[in-house]
């Protein structure tokens, strides 16, 4: 075996590492604090320190098709968007179809990952490790933190004058698992997120009144796409992310908001964002509208100010008898067990080149990750982010210079500042940011050469979905079925709802999607130049 890699945390991104590691003769080590692997997906009926936190309820918001490991599809059987057990035993099913397991050592917590004396040359690290009681410390040549970014709650109190005064019950959505024990109860939800409006939702068919404070609004989104289709199939693809880059911004953004407002609008509902062409993440609920429309879930600004039992909104208005306060805003990002130094630079923001190498060290033998966030679903994006750390542990793939890594990180704040509002954000355009990272490693699919030599798969890849195949079409890596998943993914997507066959299946034709977008600007189009 090859150098020695400590991986943290056995979810997704522990996996994709551990699984890249061996593809790259690498020897990996993973360190996970519970006794399993999943990571967020592993659910538990109680909240544990330093691990992430799911309900109950929680279903995926990727499909199926578009949120696998790029070679190891979902079984056919399996729904479009699934329970977290559903996922859960999928992640379980891969590990031990790549024989994963035998690297992770479970129940054992890493408290502290330290530079060696001699870093600058070795860029080795002492990882400390702690289990039954026990402390140990082992010397590896490389570390792949792999352990998340929904672990440590941002509950933010300060920010709520009287909430120190309030009686009821007060606590962030991590500790929430189930809606039976707020039967009958009042409830205020501070946070219009995806997990803010999965919990209001829910309660709203147990409880007395449910409420949902937001700053700012959000676009909301379904499930269920034109046609009955799932949204990413038809959203997520290539010709898309083209035209959103490339069309004039004012057109641009103006597709994005109608694309938006598809199914209802927002302004009606009091869902519309503060500036609505940002492209920060929107929420994903299938039930919110309805809820609304039928009067078990009110929508109101941010809080101004608690008392004993009610809340007082910015615009004046109260929320009396509030039995219960439930904070889903968010969470921060902390890596307790390194040195802040090692991946904070400017003004304390955790600085990453392409979200996975802090630039300023010596040596580049840590990555960090999974810490993306995009329309795309995690984890073919960690499988990808994986399999270039890894290459780079190796040897096999070089990094730019500093200099030129801090260059590429400073204009990419920028272009964060224009979509998402903000530059230190850890949003990213999916498709753009699989395109630079398989393009590192050789992975990148070539699409004019594809219309030249396999012109069928050529326009499933371009037009179609980007599904995670696209990724192991070519370079190292490359799974011989990537081509044939990619041309059958319509048929896996549409089989789990074939429980009552009526006629062939039917499969969307693109051409017809992106005509009707389009079609009241060539009408304009038409109109002005016919009277010009």
């Amino acid at each position: 075996m090859g150098k020695k890699v400590a991986i943290i945390g056995a979810g997704v991104s522990g996996l994709a590492s551990i699984r890249s590691c061996l593809e790259e003769g690498l020897e990996p080590t993973c360190f996970e604090k519970s006794n399993d692997i999943g990571g967020l997906w592993k659910f538990s009926d109680h909240a544990e320190e330093g691990r992430a936190s799911i309900y109950k309820s929680v279903f995926s918001n990727s499909s199926k098709e578009m949120m696998c490991f790029p070679d190891f599809p979902f079984p056919d059987d399996f729904p479009n968007f699934m329970h977290n057990s559903k996922i859960q035993e999928y992640i379980i099913a891969f590990a031990k179809e790549k024989n994963l397991l035998k690297y992770i050592q479970f129940k054992t917590f890493v408290s502290s990952i330290n530079k060696r004396p001699d870093f600058a040359t070795t860029g080795q690290w002492d990882v400390t490790t702690e289990r039954d009681g026990k402390k140990e410390s082992a010397v590896f040549d490389a570390v792949m933190v792999c352990s998340g970014h929904h672990v440590y709650p941002n509950l933010p109190k300060e920010s709520f004058p009287g909430l120190n005064h309030f009686k009821g019950k007060c606590f962030h959505s991590r500790d929430y698992k189930e809606p039976g024990v707020f039967n009958g109860k009042r409830v205020l939800v501070v946070g219009l997120g995806n997990s803010g409006c999965d919990i209001a939702t829910e309660l709203s068919h147990t409880a007395e009144q449910v409420m949902i404070s937001s700053r700012s609004g959000s676009w909301v989104m379904s499930r269920v796409w034109d046609n009955g289709y799932p949204w990413d199939m038809l959203l997520i693809t290539r010709f898309g992310t083209f035209l959103k880059n490339n069309l004039p911004t004012a057109i641009s953004d103006w597709l994005y908001v109608k694309q938006m407002n598809t199914r209802f609008k927002h302004e009606n509902y009091g869902l519309m964002p503060l500036n609505g062409v940002l492209r920060k993440e929107p929420v994903f609920n299938d039930e919110l509208p309805a809820c609304i429309l039928c009067g078990i879930v009110s929508i109101k600004p941010n809080v101004k100010e608690f008392t004993e039992t009610s809340a007082i909104f910015e615009d004046g208005t109260i929320f009396e008898g509030i039995d219960c306060v439930i904070f889903a805003t968010g969470y921060s990002f902390a890596y307790p067990f390194l040195d802040e130094s090692i991946i904070k630079s400017r003004n304390n923001e955790i600085i990453l080149f392409k979200g996975v190498f802090p630039p300023l060290l010596e040596k580049s033998t840590i990555a960090v990750i999974g810490f993306v966030q995009s329309l795309g679903a995690a984890i073919p994006t960690v499988d990808l982010q994986s399999r270039w750390a890894a290459q780079v542990i190796n040897g096999t793939c070089t990094l730019p210079s500093m200099e030129d890594m801090m260059n590429d990180i400073n204009e990419k704040m920028e272009k964060k500042r224009k979509w998402f509002g903000k530059s230190e954000t850890i949003q990213t355009d999916y498709i753009v940011y699989m395109d630079e990272l398989s393009s590192f490693i050789g992975a990148k699919p070539n699409i004019p050469w594809l219309f030249l030599t396999d012109p069928k798969l050529a326009v499933e890849v371009y037009f179609g979905p980007c599904s995670p195949y696209q990724f192991r079409l070519v370079g190292p890596g490359q799974w011989p079925g990537a081509r044939n998943a990619i041309l059958t993914q319509w048929d896996r997507s549409l089989k789990p709802m074939q429980t009552r066959v009526v006629r062939r299946l039917q499969k969307p034709c693109f051409f017809f999607h992106w005509l009707k977008l389009f079609a009241i600007p060539i009408l304009l189009i038409a109109v002005f130049l016919v009277l010009t």
